[in-house]
């Protein structure tokens, strides 16, 4: 039988272990191993692996050894409780040893799970768990997870009463991150609120969140984008003496200039703009570069990007016998004054 995208969640957070077999495929490595891990310990308990009463078998393994997978069905543990014979990474070879172990089990035996990579509507793997009665088979998109996924990962951190706006947050850092990055942002979050009563802010998810390439940078960009052009010299000798790049400098403005420029040409206004960008500002930072593209405005935030763009060019260019660093700091002092107009 297939799980549909819409019922497979819940299935995967209390799998029936009645069942003969789930198969899970998708493109995505992580996502499916995700969804395997959270199945087979809903299947076996916290301490089901511990027990003995998961056995764990590699395709490679089973297409040299084929009566791994029906000893591990039919074995008996010496703990109580339902188990389970896992097959990793499977493909077209071993889907004669899965069907005979499909077509022998008997209430009692382990059940089989069995994870894939992309298998086509024609594949023999897909075929049998889709056509077997007592048997599941889901797809896992390349799909961010929905608000009821992010709900369920968020209660099983810890994590409750989360405030429309900071939902809004999480959601949009489930779009930008890998699913594994996500749930390891979440389970840091829990343990950032741990004994905090407060609800959870845009500050906290700022403070979990993976920091971007750019944070090391943000004081100089802020200062340029805030007219502050006085303050610009001793931020740069401190980053020349970080060892910071003039072309990373250089790219790191303008990704910086060009989300103030997204934000500042939405329909909507910056506030919603901003909202909109990917990878997603978060907290303080993303109300300060509001404020920011809205004192700018899309036609400044355009001159600037040419600024930006040309400076770019001449760092690249062979002719070029300025001082690098020197070039970006006077364009970047440039702007600060462009922006006091």
């Amino acid at each position: 039988m297939k799980l549909s995208p819409r019922d497979a969640p819940a299935y995967f957070a209390r799998p029936d272990p009645d069942k003969t077999g789930l198969l899970i495929y998708g493109t995505d490595a992580m996502r499916v191993a995700l969804k395997r891990q959270e199945v087979i310990a809903a299947l076996i308990g916290p301490q089901g692996e511990e027990e003995m009463r998961l056995t764990r078998i590699p395709a490679g393994d089973l297409r040299k050894d084929p009566a791994m997978l029906m000893d591990a069905v039919k074995a008996q543990g010496f703990f109580p409780g339902p188990r389970v014979a896992f097959v990793e990474d499977a493909n077209e070879t071993v889907a004669p040893v899965v069907t005979a172990a499909l077509e022998d089990w008997q209430p009692g035996d382990a059940q089989v799970v069995v994870t894939a990579g992309s298998l086509k509507a024609t594949s023999k793997l897909r075929k049998l768990f889709e056509g077997h009665r007592n048997a599941y088979a889901a797809a896992i998109y390349d799909e961010p997870p929905g608000r009821a996924e992010i709900e369920a990962i968020l209660l099983k951190a810890g994590l409750r009463d989360i405030p429309r706006e900071a939902m809004a947050d999480l959601n949009a850092l489930a779009r930008a991150l890998d699913p594994g990055d996500f749930r390891q942002t979440m389970d840091k979050l829990a343990l950032y609120k741990r004994g905090d009563d407060m609800p959870l802010s845009a500050e906290d998810i700022a403070a979990c969140a993976p920091v971007s390439v750019e944070a090391d940078l943000d004081d100089v960009l802020h200062l340029v984008a805030e007219a502050k052009p006085g303050e610009i010299g001793p931020v740069m000798k401190r980053l020349r003496a970080q060892g910071v790049q003039p072309v990373g400098l250089c790219m790191a403005a303008n990704r910086h200039f060009r989300t103030l420029f997204v934000a500042a040409s939405d329909p909507g206004g910056p506030g919603q703009g901003i909202a909109r960008v990917r990878p997603p500002v978060f907290g303080p930072r993303r109300d300060r570069m509001q404020r920011q593209a809205a004192h700018w405005g899309a036609a400044k935030l355009e001159e600037a990007l040419g600024v930006l763009t040309d400076t770019d060019l001449r760092l690249r260019s062979a002719g070029q016998t300025a001082p690098d660093m020197a070039l970006v700091e006077r364009a970047l002092i440039r702007l600060a004054t462009l922006a006091q107009r």
